[in-house]
């Protein structure tokens, strides 16, 4: 039995029990006829509703199937195999006391501060991963969360759930945003390891040229990989929406990865500088921000309102199109 037939079997299964218990609740005296009115609406609307608490199942089973899913492993290896082939290649390039990357303090050039302090893999990791592999790997498992199931067949039977549409998608978009975190965790702690284990650890230099503790750095880079996983919450609701329009997983697949490379060359076409502030990818990078003395806002405020406004945009007409659907698989 498929996922999506258990869950609504499950749910079919917890109805009908329920249904018999309600009817009990209702006493008829001996010898007379039961009361209509006082016989409560079993069928009503009610009923079907289905509880928060199986709403949470739905995420939870959306989570699951995501993350126990070959391709999603294998993403997350290559994910977790980009810090450690930086790590390493540093170290072999700084073994016999040469300088690694080139100077400066923004972006990759994080590279060139990791033989000081291990911590600097982190951040080098996450900015050489943003641009191409998070969010192709967050491209793939969008595009497939409606197009896979329907493709699958599948997509019926979880709409049998007493789940509706718009809990469906909820629930999708929410795996996809916890797949957001959970890549970008799994490329940090990546990093952190491979930096500890090639590296000395110790006080951060910042790229305002002040010194904080290693523990205020390390505070610094989850608060950074959390602003990653927030860049990519637009590619999360443009894929989605990607996959309502087509039911080959494939295809929306491929969609979403080719929209994000197109996307990517226009944000490095001077030319096209009128346009680039409104491109999803075009302020990644200012996490960079976060290891400054005082914190400058402003890209990040930037960043966070842009993505804001891609869910907006992208999440309703994905709600649109979802909704108004004709579900043939």
């Amino acid at each position: 039995m498929s996922r999506a037939e258990a869950n609504a079997t499950e749910a079919g299964s917890a109805a009908a029990e329920a249904e018999p218990a309600r009817a009990a609740d209702v006493h008829v005296p001996d010898g007379h006829a039961p009361d209509v009115r006082a016989v409560p609406d079993i069928a009503g609307p009610a009923s079907r509703r289905p509880s928060p608490l199986w709403a949470f199942g739905l995420f939870r089973s959306e989570l699951v199937t995501v993350v126990r899913r070959w391709r999603t492993l294998a993403l997350l290896g290559v994910l977790a195999a980009v810090p450690v082939l930086i790590g390493i290649a540093v170290k072999i390039e700084t073994r016999g006391g040469g300088t690694a990357g080139p100077s400066g303090g923004d972006g990759p050039a994080f590279i060139s501060q990791i033989t000081n302090n291990g911590l600097f893999l982190v951040f080098a990791g996450l900015a050489a991963t943003l641009p191409v592999f998070l969010p192709m790997a967050i491209g793939v498992v969008a595009g497939d969360a409606i197009a896979g199931e329907a493709n699958s067949g599948t997509l019926r039977y979880l709409l049998v759930a007493p789940a509706g549409r718009t809990r469906l998608l909820l629930a999708k978009y929410a795996s996809t945003l916890a797949f957001c975190l959970l890549a970008t965790l799994v490329v940090a702690a990546s990093a952190l390891a491979v930096g500890a284990l090639l590296f000395p650890l110790g006080d951060v230099t910042t790229i305002s040229g002040t010194q904080i503790s290693f523990a205020d750095g390390l505070l610094r880079a989850f608060a950074i990989a959390g602003v990653v996983a927030l860049s990519l919450t637009g590619v999360a609701a443009l894929g989605l929406f990607i996959s309502t329009l087509t039911g080959s997983g494939v295809a929306a697949m491929a969609a979403t990865v080719g929209l994000l490379i197109t996307v990517q060359i226009l944000d490095q076409i001077p030319q096209l500088h009128a346009i680039q502030p409104y491109l999803f990818p075009h302020y990644w990078l200012s996490f960079a921000d976060l290891l400054r003395v005082p914190v400058y806002w402003d890209q990040l405020v930037k960043n966070l309102e842009l993505q804001a406004l891609y869910v907006a945009v992208f999440g309703s007409a994905a709600w649109a199109r979802f909704t108004a659907k004709d579900i043939t698989a």
